[in-house]
């Protein structure tokens, strides 16, 4: 994943991040902001392990 790819990604879930500002209580707030942060954590991991994949079997080294 580029940098811009990423950057593109996280923009997406900005709006999402501000919305949190409106939680009435803290734990919600928490709750929801994890949720985004590991989406995003998630598909950078997959993203970087499917690069790796791709380009050389790990198996034969």
């Amino acid at each position: 994943m580029t940098k811009a790819e990423y950057l593109a990604i996280a923009a997406s879930r900005y709006e999402e991040l501000e919305a949190l500002k409106v939680k009435d209580n803290f734990y919600n707030y928490e709750k929801l902001f994890d949720q985004i942060w590991q989406d995003l954590g998630r598909l950078y991991l997959e993203s970087s392990l499917n690069e790796k994949s791709s380009t050389k079997d790990r198996r034969k080294e």
